[in-house]
């Protein structure tokens, strides 16, 4: 191994770069091995690490040969759920993040500029304020329930007049629902301190206090949701060339528009309602799956999704131990990472272009 430099100055000539089809779809399968890798030490890692530490000799006794030791109940009743449940959750939101900026064209859009979010949190203060639920797997179907009629007002809204849903359209709907969704909300929440308090625990997003009673409840639309994601990235693709690009090779806008609205809501929508509105992760996974696989979103969508659940459970895992007893939640984590990413998105246009 030398120095690039070096090389240069000896005469080394630099080999050429193989980019044929085979080769690429050869780094890209091995791209996702290295990653499905990954994200099994990460979740491992979720299960050893805590205000209890566990050995691996725990863990396989905990997972495979159960005897009703605290070790595994420990693993069985609070990390196991947690772990799966962020597994599942980051593949929905970084497939999410990835369909919206694909269908708004726009490389700093998240679940938050559809309204999605806010219809969710809408909807679960007004189940607590109404019907007095405090816990997650009560208020969950209040939630899926916000986005789902979030959605279907922002693209609504969106395709009056001639033109139908077009991105800009979509991002100023998306945009006023959010807005006045959240003033209704904040409106309850200072009406009610019983509503506040249940909304605090909520908002600020986490996989923990969930177990498999709330996964089991949102993995039939996940899993819907996934595959129809999957199914529409032909389609975005040709929508990435352009609407007039798109219309000449046949495609039908609307419907491959609408189906992704579906996915995104809900893969959002199930997510959300299960541990919260989670943000950045919808914003941050895409940028760096596009900068893996270039805009191809047949590779894109499961990249993200992959990176998405890698970096949740990382800061889940981040939060338990910075403040060991105690933790943070993932949203706090993911906002304190996030946030710089955003303002360099944002300054560097090369890399918030698609």
């Amino acid at each position: 191994m030398v120095r690039e430099s070096t090389a240069r100055d000896e005469g080394f000539e630099e080999l050429a770069r193989d980019n044929s089809v085979g080769a690429t779809r050869r780094r890209r399968l091995i791209g996702l091995a290295v990653l499905t890798v990954l994200l099994a030490l990460v979740m491992l890692a979720s299960i050893a690490v805590g205000a209890r530490p566990l050995t691996f000799a725990e863990i396989f006794h905990a997972l495979f040969n159960s005897d009703g030791t605290q070790t595994d109940i420990i693993v069985r009743t609070l990390r196991a759920p947690r772990t799966i449940l962020g597994l599942v959750v980051g593949i929905a939101l970084g497939i999410a993040g990835a369909l919206i900026q694909g269908h708004t064209r726009n490389p700093l859009a998240d679940a938050g500029l559809l309204g999605l979010n806010a219809g969710a949190a809408f909807f679960v203060v007004m189940a607590i304020y109404l019907f007095g639920f405090t816990a997650p797997s009560q208020y969950l179907w209040f939630a899926f329930a916000g986005s789902f009629v979030a959605s279907i007002v922002v693209f609504g809204l969106s395709s009056i007049g001639n033109g139908g849903a077009s991105p800009l359209s979509l991002a100023l709907a998306g945009a006023a629902v959010a807005f006045f969704l959240q003033a209704m909300t904040n409106a309850v929440i200072i009406l009610d301190q019983t509503s506040l308090d249940a909304y605090r625990f909520w908002v600020v997003g986490s996989v923990s206090g969930r177990g498999f009673d709330v996964l089991w409840q949102v993995l039939p639309f996940l899993i819907l949701g996934l595959v129809i994601a999957l199914a529409s990235t032909p389609g975005l693709n040709v929508l990435s060339l352009g609407e007039d690009v798109a219309k000449a090779l046949g495609t039908n806008i609307a419907f491959s528009r609408t189906l992704g609205i579906v996915a995104i809501t809900l893969l959002t929508g199930a997510a959300t309602a299960a541990c919260g509105p989670i943000a950045f992760i919808g914003l941050v996974v895409p940028h760096v799956a596009r900068a893996i696989t270039g805009p191809d979103y047949r590779w894109l969508v499961p990249y993200a999704g992959l990176l998405g659940a890698v970096m949740l459970i990382t800061a889940d895992i981040i939060g338990r131990v910075v403040v060991r007893p105690g933790e943070l939640q993932v949203g706090i984590i993911l906002a304190l990472f996030g946030a710089p990413f955003f303002i360099a998105l944002v300054r560097r246009r090369k890399l918030a272009s698609l």
